[in-house]
């Protein structure tokens, strides 16, 4: 039996039709023209945190897509997959093994090996009525073309507990070897939250088009975890990182005026620290802050984030320092410098659970 996807998509703020399906978006279709950075158009259909939600008493599912998968010119490909997750526990992970695959130097695509589509099988699922999540690959582009079970399906329930989440690659995570693996998918699932991630990877630069979305989405916890990618592109300096920042907070209070709202500093990252960006790759790959004369440092950043957050009379504004998510004693762990491999990331999230949530989700006092 075929599926509509209609009712299904949670942590898609827009789907694009094309042809042969859609393409999921994790931001309105109001910001498109207001998008002008070629590398910021690749990562919103990429669908971090996405999921098709739904209940079934079918025992197995396929779905059929192409993928889009992008692997850095330095390195090898990164594990692309879907994740089912039965009842809550049970997970069961289907590789990529098609589609068009695109090499990415520099934030540019260089190079594209053409590739077809694919069916993803998840059988076994079991007997009886189950609540099915299917996440999609983070670090890739989905087609949705079709959904088909042997069974019945229908939308599936969400926490009512939601969050949105703002950050950077490292919280994009496409180093995490699969979608329930991203740090931020990790939490949302333990703290039993509705995730919607604006993990952005290369493109966290406080754009008051991402906060106006989050001022208009339903949220009971806001986190930002904001800092690296200004450092690595050097695109805010010391006079304007602050009030652009202040800024963001703004539009993010005009629409949750009381809702906690944690300001996450940079994780550790040994070149940055006391040398600015811009950053570049070497020949190896690994990425080195050039130390410009202008630019700031992760050092620095983080003093003016604290400075930013404690100046504001905002009893549900907190900070959190990366660094106790990630730090010194974990750079071990970075693969190329910047991004943690996967065992950092169960690492990052186990750790913004503890000390961000209880364990039904609320968002500790002060975090």
């Amino acid at each position: 039996m075929t599926v509509a996807f209609d009712g299904l998509l949670a942590g898609a703020l827009d789907v694009e039709r094309t042809e042969a399906g859609l393409i999921p978006r994790r931001l309105p279709a109001w910001t498109r023209p207001q998008i002008t950075d070629s590398y910021m158009r690749l990562m919103v259909p990429r669908p971090a945190g996405v999921r098709l939600v739904l209940r079934t008493d079918a025992d197995a599912l396929e779905l059929d897509v192409f993928v889009t998968r992008f692997r850095n010119a330095y390195f090898p490909l990164f594990p692309v997959a879907f994740d089912a997750v039965v009842d809550g526990t049970r997970v069961l992970s289907r590789p990529v093994r098609d589609g068009d695959l695109c090499i990415v130097r520099a934030g540019a695509v260089t190079d594209t090996v053409r590739g077809v589509p694919e069916t993803i099988r998840f059988g076994e699922l079991g007997p009886g009525w189950k609540d099915v999540e299917i996440w999609l690959p983070q670090a890739a582009v989905v087609e949705l073309r079709d959904l088909r079970a042997d069974g019945a399906v229908t939308p599936g329930r969400l926490p009512e507990r939601k969050w949105v989440h703002y950050g950077s690659s490292i919280s994009h995570c496409a180093e995490a070897g699969g979608p329930t693996s991203a740090w931020p998918a990790r939490v949302a699932r333990a703290a039993g939250l509705d995730l919607t991630c604006l993990a952005f990877a290369g493109n966290c630069h406080l754009d008051p088009f991402v906060a106006r979305t989050i001022r208009d989405l339903p949220a009971d916890v806001i986190t930002l975890k904001i800092g690296i990618n200004v450092q690595n592109l050097d695109s805010l300096k010391e006079r304007t990182f602050g009030p652009m920042l202040h800024g963001f907070l703004d539009t993010v209070r005009d629409g949750h005026p009381e809702t906690p709202l944690v300001v996450v500093s940079p994780i550790i990252c040994p070149t940055a620290e006391d040398r600015a960006g811009p950053t570049v790759q070497d020949e190896q790959g690994r990425y080195h802050a050039t130390g410009s004369t202008s630019g700031l440092t992760l050092v620095r950043m983080r003093e003016l984030i604290e400075e930013a957050v404690a100046s504001r009379a905002d009893a549900a504004l907190s900070c959190l320092d990366g660094r106790s998510l990630f730090g010194e004693d974990d750079a071990d762990d970075l693969y190329d410098g910047l991004h943690p491999n996967a065992d950092g990331y169960r690492r990052i999230a186990e750790r913004f659970h503890s000390l961000v949530f209880d364990p039904d989700g609320t968002a500790v006092p002060g975090a």
